[in-house]
């Protein structure tokens, strides 16, 4: 369960004082989720999620995070609206949480998902991409190569405890991608967290994407090889290479990608997948056990690295 904060009566009274967004119908906590609280608001008018911003989400970073998806929102990509208060506000506190209101979006998310909505989700991550290209404002990826150093560095002693000698391993894959993580690549806004349930469908096509507190300006393909980890390997581990074509087919139907970014895919799937060990390994000996939140395996992110590693061509990816 994803609420972590307790929502009074009283105080969601105070708060939806400020905004004209009609009576209302219903008000409970959303299960899905791990980093915020989060809540589902029904009045006359509309629906709406309110979110409360726990302490993995750094307080400074909302204004991007809030605006960049007003901006894409504006640009026609399908995601979460920030609602503007009476006074024009769009960011409050909340029992004493930074918090927001945005916009309910139609559709749900798939467990299982087919070629048909990876084609579709390759479209809606090359037109994200394209309408943050003006998107004004800045964030540096915290979650990049010398993060995941840290990272390492706060788990090393731990690290063993999942499979014995795995730092040693571990510091060989770090190595060798610092050394050659790409530089010169095309780069911009990207979500950096699309899993499948970030992502919504209706009638196999992506009607709307969420969760936007990982955004950050990174590269382009780098956003590809995160989504490819997450919707091309089955639940057995095995890697399906028709899911990955359909999801590049669908990108390159928008924004091609370029010869350079085609031949770093092997490379940025690798440190996409040593990204998502990482912070599941931090969560997997940190979270405690009475936690509402249920711990992530960080070794299907190894085992999914180890895959990558065996790719000498692109080929294996369907491209």
């Amino acid at each position: 369960m994803a609420v972590y904060t307790e929502v009074s009566v009283e105080d969601l009274d105070a708060l939806l004082a400020k905004y004209d967004i009609g009576q209302v119908l219903a008000f409970k906590g959303i299960a899905e989720g791990v980093e915020n609280s989060n809540f589902y608001l029904g009045t006359d008018k509309a629906q709406y999620i309110l979110t409360l911003y726990e302490k993995r989400v750094a307080a400074g970073d909302l204004p991007f995070f809030l605006g960049l998806m007003e901006h894409l929102a504006q640009k026609g990509v399908n995601c979460p609206l920030p609602v503007h208060d009476l006074d024009g506000r769009i960011l409050q506190t909340l029992a004493g949480k930074p918090a927001a209101f945005v916009t309910f979006l139609p559709g749900y998310s798939l467990k299982r998902p087919q070629p048909v909505h990876c084609h579709s989700l390759g479209e809606a991550i090359a037109r994200l991409h394209l309408a943050g290209r003006d998107f004004a404002l800045h964030r540096d990826n915290a979650l990049s190569v010398a993060g995941w150093q840290e990272l390492f560095a706060s788990i090393e002693g731990l690290a063993d405890r999942l499979v014995p000698k795995i730092s040693v391993s571990l510091i060989r894959h770090l190595d060798d991608i610092a050394a050659h993580w790409p530089s010169n690549l095309p780069r911009g806004v990207i979500h950096a967290d699309l899993f499948p349930d970030n992502v919504f469908f209706l009638d196999n096509r992506v009607s709307g994407l969420i969760d936007f507190y990982f955004a950050c300006n990174d590269l382009f393909a780098y956003d590809l090889a995160i989504c490819m980890n997450a919707w091309c390997f089955e639940l057995d581990g095995a890697f399906n290479v028709t899911k990955a074509r359909a999801l590049f087919a669908g990108y390159n139907s928008v924004r091609a990608l370029d010869e350079a970014e085609v031949a770093a895919l092997p490379l940025l799937a690798k440190g996409a997948a040593i990204r998502f060990f990482l912070t599941r390994a931090y969560d997997w000996f940190n979270t405690p056990d009475n936690a509402f939140v249920k711990r992530k395996d960080p070794m299907e992110y190894w085992r999914k690295l180890a895959f990558h590693d065996g790719v000498k061509h692109v080929g294996a990816y369907g491209l």
